[in-house]
């Protein structure tokens, strides 16, 4: 930019001079990418543009022909989902980073771009319904062989991990009954036959649960969960090494076109900065009422990872800093008879969204989990009387009177 078309106010940008020692995830949180434009802007910036410009006709060449870094079209890259990109992988620790419009655009990319016809794919049988419907209806069109485990079974998954694998995919903790893989063993055995591991970290977020130091290869978010954490965007994240996101991923988005606005990102980097602080006051309030409904005569069970009756509390204490901000809670009771007692909540909300700083309750069986059907949620333990509780920031003791009355008022 020549000084005589600068506007006022404008100097070359000056990248800030990095801290002499390794920054805490905290602060990266809030200073992790940032990238100032030549005003200086305190705040990150917004770039709200679909196309960008050059100096020149050999300019735009050589961009294309990716010797110049320069941004070319956004929904190829943006300023301000770079941003994103890079502060969510310094919080993590991963080499790289990719946004997706959404958590299932960033599911189904994330193994759709290594997967070909007569590849096979060894995953969880716990998940999230849409991912489940990915796995085993979308993906099997293409040719793709797809193998469900349940739980923690080493023969089982040793087993299974016999023949060569292209991805395995793990949802821990899972969507809605918070079941726990061990991902350090079933990494272990992924690699012996050259799978690469993704795993679907949703539940328990960047705050309690590092997959990538547990061996894991690819971590994947819906980052209109705890990420963003206030019910506002739409939004996904896929992180790995430089090797997995530059010549797989990125390829397979951007000619499919599952790419994040640039507000959506702006509004993610802004939630990254409080999003420890959430998720810490939301696994606090969680596991306080976990312990006091496991205790209630009018519970028939409750399952969340840090209770010592979870069947894998012991791996959920060695690979999580916290249970998460989601409870399962199951009655012996109808469908009818559930909705009563979701009806006669007078603090929480009804809603199939999780991760909010609102506390948040659905019935998966006749929502996010409807389209499994009767007999794999069955088989997943989903019945008529689970609720899926997200819980979010207000005062624990609130809550707790307000699920209390609503038992009495329904049983």
């Amino acid at each position: 930019m020549t000084k005589r078309n600068r506007p006022w106010g404008y100097q070359s940008p000056v990248d800030a001079s990095p801290a002499d020692w390794e920054l805490h995830p905290d602060t990266v949180a809030v200073r992790g990418g940032l990238a100032r434009s030549g005003f200086g802007e305190t705040g990150e910036a917004l770039y709200l543009t679909s196309g960008f410009t050059y100096d020149s006709a050999e300019q735009a060449a050589s961009a294309f022909a990716d010797e110049t870094d320069h941004f070319l079209y956004s929904r190829f890259d943006n300023p301000t989902v770079a941003m994103f990109e890079r502060r969510l992988a310094e919080i993590e620790g991963a080499e790289a980073c990719k946004a997706t419009a959404s958590g299932m655009a960033a599911m189904f990319a994330s193994v759709a771009c290594l997967v070909s016809a007569g590849d096979r794919i060894v995953a969880s049988m716990a998940m999230f319904s849409s991912c489940y419907v990915v796995l085993t209806e979308i993906l099997p069109k293409w040719g793709v062989e797809i193998v469900l485990i349940e739980g923690n079974d080493e023969a089982a998954w040793a087993e299974a991990l016999s023949k060569p694998t292209k991805v395995v995919f793990i949802e821990s903790p899972s969507n809605p009954l918070m079941e726990i893989v061990d991902i350090r063993m079933v990494s272990d055995l992924a690699h012996k036959v050259g799978a690469t591991v993704i795993v679907d970290n949703v539940m328990a977020s960047p705050v309690l649960q590092s997959p990538l130091k547990l061996g894991a290869d690819v971590i994947m978010y819906s980052a209109t969960k705890h990420i963003d954490g206030q019910g506002r965007v739409l939004g996904g994240a896929v992180l790995g090494s430089h090797e997995y996101i530059n010549e797989h991923l990125k390829p397979f988005i951007r000619h499919t076109g599952p790419s994040m606005s640039a507000f959506n990102a702006w509004v993610l980097l802004k939630s990254l900065e409080t999003l420890t602080m959430r998720v810490e006051r939301m696994s606090s309030n969680a596991l306080a009422i976990a312990e006091a409904l496991e205790k209630h005569p009018k519970v028939a069970s409750v399952k969340y990872p840090f209770l010592k009756s979870h069947k894998s509390y012991e791996i959920a204490k060695k690979q999580m800093k916290g249970g998460g901000s989601m409870v399962a809670i199951t009655f012996d009771a109808t469908a009818e008879q559930t909705y009563k007692f979701m009806n006669a909540l007078q603090v929480i909300d009804i809603s199939n969204n999780l991760g909010d700083s609102k506390s948040l309750t659905t019935h998966p069986a006749t929502t996010t989990h409807k389209r499994l059907g009767p007999e794999v949620r069955a088989k997943a333990g989903i019945t008529d009387g689970t609720v899926r509780l997200s819980v979010g920031l207000e005062n624990v003791d609130d809550l707790l009177k307000d699920l209390h009355q609503a038992l009495d008022a329904a049983f």
